[in-house]
C-alpha cells in the first residue's frame, strides 16, 4: 500500500512588541497586556497522515522526551478529543532558537493543530481549537487565530491589531531563558498600569521582563546594550532574544554583520497575518 505524501506547513515565530505585567491571579497565573506580531521566519513541520493511530514524531529534538514535546502532545489532544482513528508521522525542522521568547513550541503546537484538524478532517472550529490550545501553553492561541492582536488576561484575550511592519533583526546571545524562572521571581514587576491601546502608542510601551532578565542573565545585557546604539532595540517575551527595528533589510542586515562573535541571529520582515493559515486554506479546499 502507498504511503500518504509529506505535506509542509510553516510554523513561524513571534514576536511580544512589548510585554506588561499588570496583575497576578490566585492560580499563580499573570495577567498581561501584550502586542503579537508574527515574523516571516518559521520552524517547518512536514506531517504524513497513518491509517493507524501511532503519532511518531521522526526528527527528536535533543535533550526533549517525546512525551515532553508540544509537538506530540497537540497531536495526541487533537486525536483523543476527536476519537479520531487516523496516525500520523511528524518530520521537524527547527530554526526558531529554544528559549529565546519567539515561540517556537507554542508555534509547533498550534501548527500541529490546525494542520491535523485540516488533514484528519475532524472539523473543530478556531475557538475549539484555540481552547485546546490554552492548555498547552499561553502563547498557543495567538498562533492558532493567526492575526497579530493585542493581548489580554494571559494572552488569550485577542483584539485584531495592526501594528506598524518593520524589518527586523532578531539576536540572541549564547544563553537560553525559562519561562518559569522569569515568571516566579520575587522580584518581577507586576503592578503596571493598564493601557488603552492603540497602534500609534506601541513604540512607548516597554517588556517588564526585560528588567530582571538583563539583571540576572549579563549575557542579554551586554547584547542589548550594544544594540541600541544602532536601533530601537528591545527583549521580546522573557528572552533571551532581542529585536531590532529598521526601515529597511539593507540596513537590519548591515547591522547583523556588526554583530559580536558567538551571537545567532537573523532578519525577517514583521507580519499581521501567519503564513501558516494560506497552507491550512489550501488543504481545505481540496
Amino acid at each position: 500500500m502507498n504511503k500518504q505524501p509529506f505535506i509542509v506547513f510553516k510554523s513561524p515565530a513571534k514576536l511580544n512588541l512589548f510585554l506588561h505585567i499588570v496583575g497576578r491571579m490566585d492560580n499563580g497565573y499573570h495577567q498581561l497586556e501584550t502586542v503579537f506580531q508574527f515574523l516571516d521566519y518559521h520552524d517547518t513541520i512536514a506531517l504524513r497522515i497513518t491509517a493507524d493511530k501511532a503519532i511518531t514524531l521522526l526528527t527528536p529534538i535533543p535533550g526533549v522526551n517525546n512525551d515532553n514535546n508540544l509537538i506530540i502532545k497537540a497531536a495526541r489532544l487533537l486525536q483523543n478529543y476527536s476519537e479520531c482513528q487516523q496516525g500520523v508521522e511528524i518530520k521537524l525542522e527547527k530554526l526558531l532558537p529554544m528559549g529565546g521568547g519567539l515561540g517556537g513550541g507554542s508555534s509547533n503546537a498550534a501548527t500541529v493543530l490546525l494542520a491535523l484538524n485540516a488533514l484528519w478532517q475532524t472539523k473543530l472550529t478556531i475557538e475549539q481549537l484555540a481552547e485546546l490550545g490554552i492548555t498547552l501553553g499561553a502563547d498557543v492561541p495567538i498562533f492558532i487565530h493567526g492575526f497579530a492582536a493585542f493581548a489580554q488576561g494571559i494572552g488569550e484575550q485577542l483584539t485584531p491589531a495592526t501594528p506598524k511592519t518593520y524589518w527586523y533583526l532578531v539576536s540572541k546571545p549564547d544563553c537560553s531563558i525559562s519561562t518559569a524562572s522569569v515568571f516566579t521571581a520575587k522580584d518581577l514587576t507586576r503592578d503596571t498600569p493598564t493601557i488603552r491601546y492603540s497602534d500609534d502608542d506601541i513604540e512607548n510601551y516597554h517588556n517588564d521582563c526585560q528588567t530582571w532578565v538583563i539583571k540576572n542573565h549579563p549575557e542579554v545585557a551586554k547584547l542589548l546594550a550594544w544594540l541600541i546604539e544602532y536601533a530601537p532595540s528591545q527583549m521580546t517575551g522573557t528572552g533571551a532574544c532581542i529585536f531590532s527595528r529598521f526601515s529597511s533589510k539593507q540596513d537590519a542586515c548591515y547591522v547583523q554583520s556588526l554583530l559580536p562573535n558567538g551571537i545567532e541571529s537573523f532578519v525577517a520582515e514583521g507580519l499581521n497575518q501567519s503564513p501558516l493559515h494560506a497552507a491550512i486554506a489550501a488543504v481545505n479546499d481540496n
